[in-house]
């Protein structure tokens, strides 16, 4: 049997827990969709990424890109002309989270399917 990773000095049972930015990040529906939609694109405007984030209603698109703009894995850059052009695009920090994303994905792959053969 496997033994659990040790948590050098930071339990993850203490508060703050050290994880809870984490899934601040990617909590909810939205926001993981809208990484790795960004991530894909580069560079996106909010009616590009409203249409390749399905289902997406504009409020939560809206809310979704504002709270990740103020956790600084999302940048917004609005350009002075007319009409007003606003590009989103992930920051380095947001590129760096992309690869910790992935792998909850596989793990996730390789969970369901342990899953599905224990019944």
């Amino acid at each position: 049997m496997e033994e659990a990773p040790v948590f050098a000095n930071d339990c993850p049972c203490i508060d703050p827990c050290p994880m809870n930015l984490m899934f601040g990040i990617i909590g909810g529906k939205w926001k993981s969709k809208i990484i790795c939609t960004l991530n894909l694109n580069d560079t996106l405007r909010y009616g590009e990424i409203k249409r390749r984030v399905k289902g997406v209603t504009p409020t939560m698109l809206s809310s979704s890109l504002r709270e990740l703009e103020e956790l600084g894995i999302v940048s917004r850059t609005q350009y002075d002309e007319m009409p007003v052009r606003v590009e989103y695009a992930l920051t380095d920090a947001g590129r760096s989270f992309v690869p910790i994303m992935v792998a909850m994905r596989d793990w996730s792959v390789e969970y369901t399917r342990k899953l599905a053969a224990a019944h």
